[in-house]
């Protein structure tokens, strides 16, 4: 019986990367990579040579009976998505959850995740969170912000740039606009940034000043 090991790999910095990690992806038969183009240039720069296969949202349903298989079959199988853990809003799942079911052995690495550092920066009560990752862009959103409102603990929100905007004004709406938040750009990487106030403020501050990069949104919980 084979192993799949879940190894995080850099959300910015490529320093962050681990020496075990590394030694991980150099000694597994195989490297699943949700886009093996990205996951080549840090494979590269590590000198890691083991051969890659790609593992994404669109082929996971299909792909996991195979990888099952191959690791019954005694390989030893590496997970990592673009940046950061997998299946932490990532493709991994789905596989992880097929081999409990068959008794293969997984290892999850410890490593990077954007939410992390967001969090501890945000200066908002982190003794009690929850992580809502990506929020739904049409079905359900209005739902999830009615959810939101009522929620007491601290709240962890994934972002693209073209909806932060959007995002922090229908929370304003629903939240309330004093409800403070942080919002956190380009974690480890040069231009990091993070940004706290309330929701109104976030809002003036992301109106004046376009949103780049990857965005991990902090939300304080509702108040008694």
């Amino acid at each position: 019986m084979g192993k799949l090991y879940v190894v995080p790999t850099p959300v910015g910095n490529l320093e962050d990367m681990t020496f075990r990690a590394i030694k991980t992806l150099k000694e597994a038969d195989v490297i699943l990579a949700e886009d093996t183009r990205t996951s080549s240039v840090l494979l590269k720069h590590f000198d890691i040579h083991t051969p890659m296969i790609s593992h994404h949202k669109f082929n996971e349903h299909q792909a996991v009976d195979g990888i099952v298989a191959r690791l019954k079959g005694g390989e030893t199988i590496a997970l990592i998505s673009d940046a950061g853990t997998p299946a932490i809003s990532d493709p991994g799942f789905l596989l992880v959850r097929a081999c409990a079911q068959n008794g293969i052995e997984v290892q999850c690495l410890p490593g990077a995740t954007a939410f992390v550092p967001a969090l501890v920066n945000s200066g908002l009560p982190n003794d009690r969170f929850c992580f809502e990752g990506f929020l739904p862009v049409k079905k359900g959103r209005q739902t999830k912000f009615a959810a939101m409102a009522q929620e007491k603990r601290t709240m962890i929100v994934y972002e693209s740039p073209y909806r932060v905007l959007k995002t922090l004004t229908q929370l304003a709406e629903v939240l309330g606009p004093d409800r403070k938040a942080s919002v956190s750009r380009e974690i480890s990487k040069i231009h990091e940034e993070t940004v706290r106030g309330t929701l109104a403020e976030l809002v003036q501050h992301f109106t004046e000043h376009q949103p780049k990069g990857e965005f991990v949104m902090i939300i304080g919980g509702a108040e008694d």
